[in-house]
């Protein structure tokens, strides 16, 4: 799920089309907002889930009971979401500049 940091952030978002991409990549456009942030709603993780946060702040259970938050910059949410899992951006960094200089 993508959940703007701000109503200002999602209009801008919005005007852009990044909510179509991330809808159409398979993830869920929500309102700005805590949501997971503090998993006081349904939004949380189960037990064993990890999740990619670009939230500032971090501890045991914050975002669901047995859930484990891992704090991560823009480029490495957006490098885990596009490859499923966690991978290190600098690796992709590393892949592309090599990429570029074959080409």
């Amino acid at each position: 799920m993508v959940v703007p940091g701000s109503g200002l952030v999602k209009r801008q978002a919005e005007a852009e089309g990044l909510d179509k991409i991330f809808i159409e990549a398979g993830f869920e456009w929500r309102e700005p907002g805590c949501s997971m942030c503090l998993a006081m709603n349904a939004d949380k993780l189960g037990a064993g889930e990890h999740c990619a946060s670009t939230s500032n702040r971090n501890f045991e259970g914050r975002q669901g009971y047995g859930g484990r938050t891992h704090l991560v910059s823009p480029a490495m949410a957006a490098a885990a979401a596009i490859a499923g899992h966690f991978v290190d951006v600098r690796q992709l960094a590393a892949n592309d500049d090599a990429q570029v200089k074959e080409a």
